[in-house]
């Protein structure tokens, strides 16, 4: 656990519950995760932990702390835990009460298991319109416990997804109504095409990721070719400038860059070894000679981590991510 997130889940706890829940209503479901899971590991707190806590925040007040969450059996489970059966179901009530959420949403907050068992069995027009909405790793979590056809068949309709007819929405919304008692059903603008598909891609793994490629390349080979153009995998690092790189380096754990550097090319090292400092490069070396065998799931997940640094570098217009193709950005 970070002391950043132990920090927060001391602050929220001292807050009182009201306060607390307006702060939890600006929060993503990842980001409830951690600092729930904090708040129930807090132990033995003195008025000085506490009051350096609450000095900590004065200073860092204009600043965003981000902490996260998966599943709303999880978060209530913790809470409950943490703050007591009424306090956690006061404290839920005011988090979800009128938030401006969708049925679709509502999901995010759900088990991944849960959700592929809740909408496995759909229409794949209607699974790829819900899983556009979610966040790509979450998707590809979902996708991967559907079967290989259906699987197929909704990354297909995800790459041409271009908007939805009124007809489709109100369908959508039937099904959720249905699946999820008591949630929203706002309409929201869908965002699907071959950068959907391209992002859920990334987190699917090499092995299911090249199945996947080459059933839509059965069915429309220019389409494969603009989802793997739209694509960033690891060794599209080599494409980003000196400057990309070191910013990228001061973000990244060491540890989880040796890992992920076990399964990188010759090239790509050397351009990651060339931005840093003499020794760093040298000692960084060594722990890669010194390091034993690594699983390849340990690898691409270690990837898949910074991957996802490096893609809110991009988000925030501090890094370019060099494209292919047409393209010239992705």
């Amino acid at each position: 656990m970070s002391d950043g997130v132990e920090k927060s889940a001391i602050f929220l706890m001292t807050l009182g519950e009201s306060e607390a829940a307006e702060v939890l209503k600006y929060l993503e479901p990842k980001e409830v995760q951690k600092i729930s899971s904090a708040m129930v590991n807090l132990k033995n707190l003195t008025r000085e932990h506490i009051a350096h806590v609450f000095h900590d925040f004065l200073l860092s007040a204009s600043s965003k702390t981000s902490i996260g969450m998966d599943s709303n059996d999880y978060i209530r489970s913790m809470l409950t835990k943490a703050l007591g059966d009424d306090k956690a179901a006061n404290l839920l009530d005011r988090i979800m009460h009128n938030s401006d959420t969708s049925g679709i949403e509502s999901l995010k907050w759900m088990d991944h298991g849960a959700v592929a068992e809740m909408i496995g069995n759909e229409h794949p027009q209607i699974i790829a319109t819900i899983l556009v909405h979610l966040e790509p790793d979450q998707a590809a979590s979902i996708l991967k416990m559907l079967t290989d056809r259906t699987r197929n068949d909704v990354l297909l309709r995800i790459s041409t997804l271009d908007g939805v007819q009124p007809l489709a929405l109100r369908e959508l919304n039937d099904v959720l109504s249905r699946l999820m008692s008591g949630s929203g059903t706002g309409k929201k603008n869908l965002q699907g095409g071959v950068g959907a598909a391209a992002e859920i891609l990334n987190y699917m793994g090499s092995t299911l990721e090249a199945e996947m490629i080459e059933n839509v390349r059965g069915y429309d080979p220019e389409l494969a070719q603009k989802i793997e153009d739209k694509m960033f995998v690891f060794e599209n690092i080599l494409e980003i400038d000196d400057r990309g790189i070191q910013l990228i380096l001061r973000e990244v754990q060491s540890e989880s860059l040796i890992v992920a550097l076990k399964g990188a090319n010759e090239e790509l090292r050397e351009k990651i070894f060339k931005n840093m400092s003499q020794r760093a490069a040298e000692m960084m070396r060594e722990d890669l000679e010194s390091k034993g065998p690594v699983k390849l799931s340990e690898v691409e997940a270690n990837q898949k981590e910074i991957l996802k640094t490096v893609r809110r570098l991009s988000d925030e217009g501090q890094i370019v991510l060099g494209g292919k193709g047409e393209e010239a950005y992705v």
